[in-house]
């Protein structure tokens, strides 16, 4: 079991993104695909082929370093043609990114190097069989698959295979469909799954015929029996089956998504299987389709030789995976076995120690000082670090009587160590055993990017860069900062092997003065380094802390989860307690389109026994269901998701019974999500509040209890938000709602005669939505509701003191800024209108008339009350918490 302190250091090496250091001169960047006109012109008649592959190499130049390219072109051209890559592609790249991935495939072709295509079409599938009324069926996230689906399926998988492969010739790509006759396979479970094959042989002589002959090879995932019978295969499952068989450098999974995600939102550059599986598993964002994924891949890799990896990555982004050290999307790998030594004596072989401590240091008088080193390491407690191959040693040194912290005292890695990602083994070796660690770097050393990553802060002197993790801000830090601010990277004395060699360097020859100043120590065979992380120069608040790799692309500190984030293929089931509302209608409508959602059961006192309507994926009848049914589903497995549409007050005894049901059967993986839409919860901190523009969208998508905030409450905080830092005092909301707000039991506030050419206020103080608003944006506001006689949609008008001089334009920046990307909120110039919101999805906020004193703006906000303030943001929090791209199902305006 690790240490918490051991699994904060396995996590946050996952967030750095470090892979693999990464080439100093990338600093520019360039998109990394030609153009169709240019691959078109590369692949013309005219053109000869040792042109072409020039010309490609020439183009891949320019994402990566020229060493980065041919380094890796080597690389992949030292196996036979068929052991390159495997590459799997979704049905989903077929149809939205098909032109993209075909020019990184001809750039591949271009350079002589041929990667084997297996592809599916599952949602092309989904389509066919929804228009043909079939509805697509799966047990424990396998489709079934019966004679008519299987018909339709072999049909449209020969359709796909043949349009990518006539896309990749119109690109002077020469490409062999192969459709049958590679997979042999028995039932999986015939009388579970029908016909769905578990592959049992692979045949690789089309695929070798075909690379033989200048052909790149197209594979289906269709498998056959002996007899001839055709079954389908997962297409993750015969690219895994056809990588055992081949064993390719690399797999390859293209996905729109780009990556798997951490639960902050964060790209995983890469994981160290050996080192870091088990504790990714623990996390609780590891779970759904991310987590299926990695036990997936480490099952794959467990049959494979340590050289192979797999990649997940976007298809426009294959080049830069593939020939480029920073790499694209997230990169796994077994990683090296990794060995460990706390004495001089436990090295069998002393002097491989001293060679791997003097390689590639072409320093007068390296050797010498490398022998006294080793004398001095016989003197000190310490932990080396290494793989068995040694292409990579760190020596960390304990603290002392002197030093509180442990010292990377030196660390060497070759080449093919940083390509083969030993560092970054040994790097989080080193956090899941020591909490905090400091070390020195020379400000010119080539891999400064990667230390960059590797440390919770930094600071720099002349020269030199101190560098630490683990040292909170407080005396030790101060005092650490104090001393290297006074003695620079002497302060580690004689433990710092580089220093030592620096020092040899300069006594011995003064013809390396000049090099020596630059801090040339070597030419150190540690790999290589981009810009990704930019050093912070200067004084002691030269921090890099919580920088990432890569540059800002917004202004929003809660971005939104797009497609890229989606982490789960499987359908979930839906029940719906407390229909009959206006509400539930809505969310059914939108539950009717949503692609991973499949609506259960729906539940209503008033109209159990009748049939729901509006609802076409299959026929659902209104039930009335009880706590005690409920939570004898919820102890069955039966739902994936609650939602609970009742009137506030009401919904108590169903959550009891989901609670019972859940503490019955333990703790799962797949524990199911409660949406309460009701007041009941949203102010119960055993529950997370579901705003994703405001809340962190890590903590919903990790939530299995979610209270859906109120529909005023959701415009007002949205439209003070963006503001609260310049705050001069109490915000006034002036709410109107159309009845719909009201509900379905018959009110004054819901007459439609009485609401006929008036307006009523009613709750003016004390309203639920304004201790909602308060305390969730932990500011006072006052806020007095009225109803109209439009049916649905909100108006707020918002008066907002201001503690400084503002102007209209500055304040609609910061909510412009504030709001960047995000798909449900639209930042407008003009105050919005009523009608403009109503059936919409979205909030719409303006105005920012600011008084002639500049201490005072209004602001406007407008929200559909059953939508984006109800079923639309239910819906929201359904998708982030399931693991389905965020916006999945909503319709969002222009």
């Amino acid at each position: 079991m690790l240490s918490r302190a051991s699994r904060v250091a396995v996590r946050a090496t996952i967030r750095a993104g470090a892979r693999r250091a990464s080439p100093r001169t990338a600093a520019r960047f360039v998109p990394a695909l030609a153009s169709r006109t240019q691959l078109a012109a590369y692949s013309s008649k005219e053109n000869n082929s040792k042109f072409i592959r020039t010309a490609v190499i020439q183009v891949l130049n320019s994402i990566g370093s020229k060493r980065e390219v041919q380094q890796y072109l080597s690389h992949f051209s030292s196996v036979s043609s068929q052991k390159f890559a495997v590459i799997k592609v979704g049905g989903a790249i077929l149809t939205e990114h098909l032109d993209e991935f075909c020019s990184n495939l001809a750039f591949l072709y271009h350079v002589g190097l041929f990667p084997i295509i297996v592809h599916g079409a599952g949602p092309q599938l989904n389509k066919l069989l929804e228009e043909a009324g079939v509805e697509p069926q799966f047990e424990e996230g396998i489709r079934i698959t019966d004679g008519k689906t299987l018909g339709v399926a072999r049909k449209l998988f020969l359709q796909e295979n043949l349009k990518l492969v006539q896309r990749l010739e119109a690109m002077g790509v020469r490409a062999r469909p192969i459709t049958s006759s590679v997979f042999t396979a028995d039932y999986l479970d015939k009388d579970k799954w029908k016909f769905v094959g578990k592959i049992t042989d692979v045949n690789k002589e089309p695929i070798e015929s075909a690379i033989a002959n200048g052909y790149l090879p197209i594979l289906t995932s269709m498998a056959e029996t002996p007899e001839g019978q055709v079954l389908n295969v997962n297409a993750d499952v015969a690219a895994s089956e056809l990588a055992h068989a081949v064993e390719p450098l690399k797999v390859v999974y293209l996905s729109e998504k780009g990556g798997l995600f951490d639960g902050d939102g964060q790209k995983i550059s890469a994981i160290n299987l050996d080192q870091e599986f088990d504790s990714i598993m623990s996390q609780s964002w590891c779970k759904f389709g991310t987590r299926l994924k990695i036990k997936e891949i480490k099952e794959l890799l467990d049959g494979l030789p340590r050289t192979s990896s797999v990649a997940i990555i976007h298809p426009a982004e294959l080049q830069k995976e593939l020939f480029t050290d920073s790499g694209a999307g997230t990169l796994i790998r077994r990683g090296a076995k990794l060995m460990t030594a706390t004495s001089v004596d436990e090295f069998t072989d002393l002097q491989q120690l001293k060679e791997v401590l003097v390689r590639d240091r072409d320093v007068t008088d390296a050797r010498a000082t490398v022998d006294r080193y080793v004398d001095f390491l016989k003197q000190r407690e310490f932990k080396a670090f290494f793989d068995e191959d040694m292409k990579a040693l760190a020596v960390v040194l304990q603290p002392d009587q002197k030093k509180a912290y442990s010292t990377l005292a030196t660390l060497t890695i070759t080449k093919s160590g940083w390509l083969s990602n030993v560092a970054d083994n040994i790097f989080a070796a080193i956090k899941n055993e020591y909490p905090s660690l400091v070390w020195t770097v020379k400000s010119d050393d080539e891999n400064l990017t990667w230390f960059f990553e590797k440390a919770d802060g930094s600071l720099i002197r002349g020269n030199d860069v101190l560098f630490w993790y683990g040292i909170e801000e407080g005396q030790d830090l101060t005092e650490l900062m104090k001393e290297f601010t006074t003695h620079g990277r002497s302060m580690l004395g004689e433990s710092n092997l580089e220093s030592r060699l620096h020092r040899a360097a300069q006594i011995a020859s003064q013809n390396l003065k000049t090099h020596a100043a630059s801090g040339s120590v070597a030419n150190q065979a540690r790999g290589y380094s981009t810009l990704a992380r930019r050093p912070v120069l200067g004084t002691a608040r030269g921090f890099a802390k919580g920088l990432s790799r890569g540059f800002a692309t917004t202004t929003n500190p809660n971005p939104p989860y797009g497609k890229k984030h989606a982490s789960n293929e499987v359908p979930s089931r839906v029940a719906l307690i407390g229909a009959r509302g206006y509400t539930g209608q809505a969310l059914i409508s939108l539950l009717n389109t949503h692609p991973n959602f499949v609506l259960k059961h729906v539940s209503s006192r008033e109209l159990a026994g009748q049939k729901l309507q509006g609802y076409d994926k299959k026929e659902v009848t209104y039930e009335n269901l009880s706590a005690e049914e409920v939570g004898q589903m919820e102890e069955r497995g039966d739902i994936d998701v609650w939602v609970m549409a009742l009137p506030n007050g009401v919904c108590k005894p169903y959550v009891d019974a989901i609670d019972q049901a859940r503490a019955k059967t333990g703790a799962r993986d797949d524990t199911s999500v409660i949406v309460d839409l009701s007041a009941d919860y949203r102010f119960d901190d055993g529950w997370t509040y579901g705003l994703p523009e405001l809340v962190k969208r890590s903590k919903i998508a990790q939530a299995n209890r979610i209270s859906n905030p109120g529909c005023y409450a959701t415009g007002a905080q949205l439209g003070i938000a963006p503001l609260l830092e310049f705050l001069g005092g109490q915000p006034s909301i002036f709410g109107v709602s159309g009845y719909s707000g009201a509900g379905t039991k018959p009110s004054p506030k819901n007459n439609v005669e009485l609401l006929s050419d008036n307006l009523i206020a009613y709750s003016l103080t004390d309203h639920i939505h304004e201790r909602e608003v308060s305390t969730q944006l932990n500011t006072p506001v006052s806020f007095s509701p009225h109803v109209a006689q439009w049916f649905q949609g909100i108006h707020h008008t918002i008066h907002i003191p201001l503690n400084k001089t503002m102007t209209s334009r500055e304040i609609r920046q910061i909510y412009q800024d504030r709001y960047a990307g995000e798909k449900l909120v639209k930042v407008i110039g003009e105050a919005p209108m009523v009608k403009s919101i109503s059936q919409k999805h979205h909030v719409e906020i303006g105005g920012f008339a600011v008084h002639s004193s500049g201490k005072r703006v209004v602001v406007c906000a407008t929200i559909d009350n059953l939508l984006k303030g109800a079923a639309t943001q239910c819906l929201q929090n359904m998708n982030l918490a399931r693991g389905y791209a965020e916006f999945e199902g909503i319709p969002l305006s222009e």
